[in-house]
């Protein structure tokens, strides 16, 4: 990145006039109070009815305060970017990140909560404690292994979705796409060979969310090389994927793949690789940001079939996790939701797909700079963040799953007037409301 580029966006982060505050977000009243009447029901004595009414019936809590709407976002700074461990506020730019995107795709209101404490069980207990406060509760940036049993045992103690995003963001957007690809090609998800470089917590739930589809043959690669049977040094998570194959190399794991997911460092996947895979269209999702594991030219040089994805706008297919929790949130939000399972899981992730198979706005390709090439194919298998109806398409998927799987609190559960709903709230974060 260019020094100048680092400027601005120091600057970007300071205020900017006198009465403007450093950082993101601040807090917007959705009440007035400008009278004397506005503030005794603000505060005392007018408050006290509401709070009579919550200590009759709980759930009214969602009827007289925020709770409904808002997303806690807490980090303990261990897994940041990809920076690593730089500590709990040095990670507090990034969980206001967050907040900015819930607002900004789906009109969720998010409080980042940055703790200073490594310890499992203390998280779990300060997490716990706080969680009814919320709607749901977003664990961003919390190093692997100790994030599995992090989320784990919250979503057992808490009546609100707990879901860390680092694990399931990127298996949505990524399941999506090869939702499409299998439709595209013709290929089953039984038949595939799927090659996983990186064995923290996204590749991990990438790697279940791909097994719930289907997929039976999955080799997944540590910074030690293929977990294997052999191997004595996996964790309990790793050791789901150990499996019997003489596989020991990306280079050995890749000939006749067809996937390779990439969630681990720039370069590693050298384009002599790409032309041994699978001889019908292979997919690459190489992830890593900045630099993926192969730039897409370079792969499509060798292979010209080859359909790639990576985190990064400028190139197709763009693997990025505000197409996923934002939405996500929304639908989860919108029928009161105990939980966020499997099932709604892969109901965002068939939306998703479905979507990119719809034509494109003129405006979303305007967006890109693309022109008419943006039609489903190997060139656009993931919909564009820049396309609202995302929210509409995501959002009720959700919630229907929500309903379906009995977590939802919501009764009585309109879908069609649910996602009539959505599409005015896409229309008014577009400002055409």
């Amino acid at each position: 990145m260019s020094n100048e580029f680092e400027q601005a966006s120091l600057d970007y982060h300071k205020a900017q006039g006198e009465f403007d505050t450093n950082g993101k977000t601040g807090t917007l009243l959705t009440k007035a109070c400008s009278t004397e009447d506005e503030l005794s029901m603000a505060y005392s004595p007018g408050v006290a009815f509401p709070c009579l009414e919550i200590e009759k019936d709980i759930d009214k809590a969602y009827d007289y305060t925020n709770k409904g709407n808002l997303v806690a976002v807490i980090s303990d700074g261990t897994a940041v970017l990809g920076l690593g461990d730089i500590g709990h506020l040095a990670g507090k730019p990034v969980m206001e990140g967050k907040g900015v995107l819930f607002k900004t795709f789906a009109n969720v209101d998010a409080v980042d909560i940055e703790l200073n404490t490594k310890d499992t069980d203390e998280i779990i207990n300060i997490v716990a404690a706080m969680a009814d406060s919320f709607g749901g509760v977003n664990l961003e940036d919390i190093s692997a292994p100790r994030c599995f049993e992090i989320e784990e045992r919250l979503k057992e103690i808490c009546n609100v979705p707990v879901f860390h995003d680092d694990q399931h963001g990127t298996a949505v957007i990524t399941t999506a796409g090869l939702i499409g690809v299998l439709e595209m090609t013709g290929k089953p998800a039984a038949d595939l060979k799927v090659v996983v470089i990186g064995a923290g917590a996204s590749g991990i739930a990438c790697a279940n969310m791909y097994k719930a589809l289907g997929v039976k043959n999955i080799t997944m690669l540590d910074s030690k090389g293929v977990i294997h049977s052999g191997r004595d040094d996996l964790n309990k998570y790793k050791q789901l994927f150990a499996f019997e194959t003489p596989d020991r190399t990306l280079e050995d794991a890749m000939k006749g793949a067809d996937m390779v997911l990439g969630l681990s460092g720039p370069d590693l996947i050298k384009p002599e690789w790409v032309e041994t895979m699978s001889d019908k269209s292979p997919i690459i999702f190489a992830c890593a940001n900045p630099i993926p594991e192969i730039m897409p030219p370079l792969a499509k040089e060798v292979r010209p079939d080859v359909i790639v994805g990576t985190g990064r706008s400028d190139f197709a297919n763009q693997v990025n996790n505000v197409l996923g929790f934002p939405q996500i949130f929304r639908g989860a939000l919108d029928v009161r939701a105990t939980k966020i399972t499997e099932n709604m899981k892969m109901a965002a992730s068939r939306a998703l797909a479905a979507l990119a198979k719809e034509p494109v706005p003129e405006h979303v390709k305007k967006a890109h700079g693309r022109g008419d090439d943006m039609t489903w194919g190997p060139e656009y298998i993931i919909p564009s963040p820049f396309d609202r109806r995302v929210l509409v398409y995501v959002a009720s998927a959700v919630a229907q799953a929500a309903v379906e799987d009995g977590v939802a609190r919501v009764k009585d559960f309109d879908l069609d007037a649910y996602k009539a709903k959505l599409q005015r709230l896409a229309d008014h974060l577009d400002g055409k409301i």
